[in-house]
């Protein structure tokens, strides 16, 4: 029986879900001449990685993890499962995508199949402060994009911290409060304040070492994403977005929200953090192990 949704839920899941999103993302493919019976990991790289500096910054951030062949893997706030079958097809990993949005989770695995990678990766609809995984089940837990929609930081980072086992890794990219005042919306990830949550870095910190993650790399790279940010800025300014590409999944206002996202990358009231940590043991107060 599908769990009823809370009203904060069902807002988050408003704000992301879009009709009929798998046909229209088959049908842009179609236009440009690919053919959509053979897809590629290549071909879905400008849409499946729905986060600053895309299939780069990916990358940059499983070279900091050392991942090994053969990891159970779950993503949380997996979105279309571009970084699950990354992870899957260059790491030879098992890769979880765990997203609150069902339409999301039903498009990952539509492309998943399209690419034959069924069987390394499997996507499901939950919500990330009661993942539905026993305890100690991943040697790796990744997020990119997910936390800035979640109130409760404490409940979210613990519950990473559960699922996955003693001397895993926890690895993210995500986007946090800026020293230089409020954010300007509309952002990608919130149309309004009241379903945006943004935490700032060393408080961030604090809490994980709180939990008993201990950090192994964490490093700003707000400047990168800077750069990316003010490309796509110019290309909104200059009406040259490519016809496809992130910019799709968010709806009529994407022109805006980039330009936005730009702006309070430039002023200082956002940042972005990569960091990877271990867990190092285990808090009680949190896991009740």
């Amino acid at each position: 029986m599908k769990r009823c949704m809370d009203d904060y839920e069902q807002a988050i899941c408003e704000h992301w879900r879009l009709e009929n999103l798998g046909d229209a993302i088959l049908g842009v493919l179609h236009s440009m001449g690919i053919d959509i019976e053979v897809l590629t990991p290549a071909d879905l790289a400008p849409i499946d990685a729905f986060h600053s500096r895309g299939l780069e910054a990916t990358k940059e951030l499983a070279s900091h993890v050392g991942v090994r062949s053969g990891w159970n893997v779950l993503d949380v706030g997996s979105g279309l499962g571009g970084t699950a079958r990354y992870l899957a097809v260059e790491h030879s990993c098992h890769v979880t995508g765990l997203d609150i949005t069902d339409t999301y989770c039903e498009v990952a695995t539509m492309l998943s199949k399209r690419l034959r990678l069924n069987t390394c990766t499997v996507f499901q609809q939950g919500n990330a402060l009661t993942m539905p995984f026993p305890n100690a089940s991943f040697d790796l837990v990744w997020t990119e994009h997910t936390q800035m929609n979640i109130p409760d930081k404490a409940k979210f980072y613990s519950e990473i911290s559960r699922v996955l086992k003693l001397g895993g890794r926890f690895a993210f990219q995500d986007i946090f409060q800026g020293p230089n005042g409020e954010m300007y919306f509309p952002v990608p990830w919130a149309d309004e304040p009241s379903i945006s949550y943004l935490i700032a870095p060393n408080d961030l910190k604090i809490l994980l070492e709180s939990i008993g993650f201990r950090v192994l790399y964490w490093r700003d790279t707000s400047l990168k994403a800077l750069v990316s940010a003010q490309q796509r800025k110019k290309q909104v300014e200059a009406c040259e977005l490519p016809p496809f590409g992130t910019h799709l999944l968010m709806r009529t206002d994407a022109k805006l929200k980039l330009k936005n996202q730009a702006r309070n990358l430039e002023e200082g009231r956002i940042v972005l953090i990569q960091a990877v940590l271990e867990k190092a043991s285990y808090n009680k107060e949190f896991l009740h192990l």
